[in-house]
C-alpha cells in the first residue's frame, strides 16, 4: 500500500512537469516560422515598397501563395498575416493547435515588436516578448 502511495505521489508531480517539458519543446516552432516570415516580408518590402496589396500579405516566391500559407512540417501552430497602415505594416500571428495541449498566441509586427497574447490558455496583456517557460519577460 505504501508503494502505491509513493508511485501516486510521484506521478502527480512528474506528469505535469513532463507535459510542460514537452510543451516548451514544441513552442519554438512558432518562433522559427514567424522569424522566417518576417524575413520574407522584409524582402518583399525591399522590392515593392509595400508588404502586400489590399488586405493580402506578400506572396511567397517559392509557392506563389500568401506568405503565411501553411508551411510544410508544422504540427503545433497555424499562422496568419494581416496588413496595417495601408500595406506599410503587418502583424504576423502564430496560434497553437490542439496538438500543443494548451492555447498559445504569439505575434510580431513590422517593427519587430513581439508579443504573447495567450500563454498556457490564459490571456496575457502587456507581454512584449515571446513567453516559453514563465509568465514574465
Amino acid at each position: 500500500m505504501v508503494a502505491v502511495a509513493v508511485v501516486g505521489i510521484l506521478a502527480a508531480v512528474a506528469l505535469p512537469s513532463y507535459t510542460d517539458y514537452l510543451r516548451r519543446g514544441r513552442v519554438p516552432e512558432a518562433f522559427t516560422f514567424l522569424s522566417q516570415y518576417q524575413v520574407t516580408m522584409e524582402q518583399h518590402f525591399q522590392d515593392n515598397r509595400a508588404y502586400g496589396s489590399g488586405s493580402t500579405c506578400a506572396p511567397d516566391a517559392a509557392s506563389a501563395t500568401k506568405v503565411i500559407a501553411s508551411p510544410s512540417g508544422v504540427k503545433y501552430f497555424t499562422f496568419g498575416c494581416s496588413l496595417t497602415d495601408s500595406g506599410q505594416g503587418y502583424l504576423l500571428t502564430a496560434t497553437s493547435t490542439t496538438a500543443l495541449g494548451s492555447a498559445h498566441i504569439y505575434t510580431v509586427t513590422h517593427g519587430n515588436v513581439k508579443a504573447t497574447t495567450k500563454f498556457k490558455g490564459a490571456d496575457m496583456t502587456g507581454k512584449a516578448c515571446w513567453l516559453v517557460k514563465g509568465s514574465e519577460c
